[in-house]
């Protein structure tokens, strides 16, 4: 199966999209397991890599607009308890608020972001599809007589498209996620091209399957893709477990912090892991794994085992720890 995979879309995981990090997670299992060929022009990269810090950017400064609540009281609610509560839960907010930005400008920076990783193993495993001088120039013709796609002067769609032609073999279908509009019919924007489509079909003799959501590819194609992702989930978690140097259990939790929901049996084998393997208890205070075993705990503590959720309280008593530690 051939996939290609458009730059708004990788773009989008920086800023607001209804998609989260697993569905990159749940394709990674999938090219991992050899169930899709992941088309990866050298344009996409490019403009990816231009990109990325204009988008974060631009969600950034969405995000310090929300650092003040802005809430007015009258003055007659000077006179209840609430009020001064209120105004100690927004004290609390904005200081939490202000250590978010801190974290979140040092990984952005040191391109240390989930979405960084992520995409860069994504990267890494794809098929590279590289611009050659006569990919370069049918681009140039394509946009020079009026031919989709392409837009303000700019030959990247035009380039993306001729490479993708040139790229697949003839039969093989195409399945395509994009939420620019420049491939999307002036008809409705849910279908593809028509002047595309038919180019396709003609020179391919294959389909086309337009999605404008990675999530909606993964959900027709690939709808049981979420017990892929546990067994990956499962896999690394006991990786964990036998973890043989301190270089290793890093990589391993790297690799699990890119996911956000463990069920209650994962979350016990993870702080299990943790508390008996010294490989992984002996640097339980490096920022990493800390960050990452808080954020397992959190909000399970009930279903976590007693005896290793106090060894863990031991380990990292909360006097020690500030608000990074609420268990």
């Amino acid at each position: 199966m051939y996939l290609f995979i458009d730059t708004n879309i990788f773009l989008s995981f920086y800023h607001l999209s209804s998609d989260d990090l697993d569905e990159l997670n749940k394709l990674g299992v999938l090219l991992q397991h050899g169930k899709i060929n992941l088309l990866l022009t050298d344009q996409v990269t490019a403009e990816f890599r231009r990109n990325r810090a204009n988008k974060i950017a631009d969600a950034l400064k969405r995000l310090r607009e929300q650092r003040r609540l802005g809430v007015q009281y009258p003055q007659l609610c000077r006179e209840y308890e609430e009020f001064e509560r209120l105004r100690e839960y927004q004290r609390d907010y904005e200081e939490h608020f202000g250590r978010l930005l801190e974290k979140i400008d040092k990984d952005v920076e040191e391109q240390n972001l989930k979405a960084d990783l992520t995409i860069r193993d994504l990267f890494s495993v794809a098929a590279i599809v590289l611009t050659s001088p006569t990919v370069l120039q049918r681009a140039r013709l394509r946009f020079d007589i009026g031919n989709p796609p392409g837009k303000n002067g700019s030959l990247g769609d035009a380039i993306n498209w001729e490479a993708i032609l040139d790229k697949v073999p003839v039969g093989v279908d195409l399945y395509f996620i994009s939420d620019d509009k420049d491939f999307c019919s002036p008809l409705d924007d849910g279908l593809f091209d028509p002047f595309l489509l038919q180019e396709w079909r003609e020179s391919k003799k294959s389909r086309l399957f337009f999605y404008k959501r990675l999530s909606g590819f993964l959900k027709e194609k690939f709808p049981a893709i979420n017990l892929a992702s546990e067994q990956e989930k499962d896999s690394l978690i006991r990786e964990l477990a036998n973890s043989w140097s301190f270089a290793q259990t890093h990589i391993v939790i790297g690799k699990l912090a890119r996911y956000s929901d463990f069920s209650a049996t994962q979350a016990n084998e993870i702080v299990s892991a943790t508390v008996t393997n010294n490989q992984v208890y002996w640097i339980i205070e490096d920022m990493d794994v800390k960050e990452f075993i808080t954020n397992v705990i959190s909000g399970r503590e009930d279903r976590i085992d007693q005896d290793n959720l106090q060894r863990i309280r031991k380990i990292l008593p909360k006097e020690n720890s500030g608000a990074d530690l609420p268990f």
